[in-house]
């Protein structure tokens, strides 16, 4: 009688870590995570007080579902670690701020914004344009761009620079 209590027991806990094990395996591709890396910054002055900066980005979405976005945000950190979220622009003024403005150089991705969808177990190339109301030498003299993603659920990505 001891024995086969044992045995029964033995069996029913390797069915139930068999049954763990299982669910976790089929969750793997459930978390959503959106690890990149900033690949280029440029930055150009529109005039003493107001300049433009540039991220080239790269996403990769390791899940098996779309991440959509529901806002991007380029944010300049000061030395002191004040940070500085940009005003973002939208594809077309992204496109038309790249064609009259030759010394940024060409228009490498494109442009990540609201509704946009990074496909499931997928790397891309993205960028984000942001107006800053500093100048350009305060942008050059920065600690780090962070480009910061909003997931449409709400849950917040951050690719550094640095």
């Amino acid at each position: 009688m001891k024995n086969t209590f044992a045995i029964t027991f033995v069996v029913g806990l390797g069915v139930t870590a068999l049954a763990v094990a299982a669910i976790f395996y089929l969750q793997r591709g459930a978390h959503m995570e959106l690890p990149g890396k900033i690949v280029k910054i440029r930055t150009v002055p529109i005039d003493d007080t107001h300049s433009v900066a540039v991220a080239d980005f790269q996403v990769n979405n390791a899940s098996d579902y779309p991440f959509v976005v529901r806002t991007v945000w380029l944010v300049l950190e000061d030395a002191d670690g004040s940070q500085h979220p940009g005003f973002t622009s939208s594809e077309i003024d992204a496109q038309r701020f790249f064609d009259g403005t030759p010394m940024l150089g060409p228009k490498f991705a494109k442009t990540l914004i609201t509704q946009e969808s990074v496909a499931g177990r997928a790397t891309e190339d993205h960028m984000v344009l942001s107006n800053f109301e500093v100048s350009e030498a305060k942008l050059q003299a920065r600690k780090r761009f962070f480009v910061r993603i909003e997931e449409l659920d709400g849950k917040i990505f951050e690719i550094s620079e640095k």
